[in-house]
């Protein structure tokens, strides 16, 4: 017998969702912040982003696979964003496929909810980082 998913729902006020776009850009005491005052799942997101297994495991054990989801269709991962729209995460969806460098989903939310653009460019920046890094032949040792 499988487990049953649980799903928390995610609604923050705007200025934890500014928050979460600063973590998500870099800034180290934000993260912490949210990890430390009653978002948690915020600041580990920022730790899964950048592929660290127990972050990813985490959203998971914590009832936050759609944060994992937005994550996965950011790299690409066409089921997981079918995965966010089958259980009706339609901006989280389509934050998903602007940072996998979706241009339509991009404009859409650049017209509709800037702050969610802010945030897909910022995983797409980090994603487009790792993926430059996993590419350089000077960085990879044999």
């Amino acid at each position: 017998m499988s487990k049953k998913l649980n799903i928390k729902r995610i609604e923050y006020p705007t200025k934890i969702l500014i928050a979460w776009g600063e973590a998500i850009g870099g800034n180290h005491e934000i993260k912490h912040w949210l990890i430390k005052n009653g978002y948690p799942e915020l600041g580990i997101f920022v730790h899964a982003v950048y592929n660290q297994d127990e972050a990813r495991k985490w959203l998971v054990e914590n009832d936050f696979p759609h944060l994992l989801a937005l994550i996965n269709g950011a790299e690409g991962k066409e089921d997981a964003v079918l995965w966010l729209e089958k259980f009706k995460f339609p901006t989280l969806a389509k934050v998903a496929k602007a940072a996998d460098g979706y241009y339509a989903e991009r404009d859409w939310l650049l017209v509709h909810d800037k702050l969610f653009a802010m945030i897909a460019l910022r995983i797409k920046r980090i994603k487009d980082e790792i993926h430059e890094q996993n590419s350089d032949y000077h960085r990879i040792s044999m």
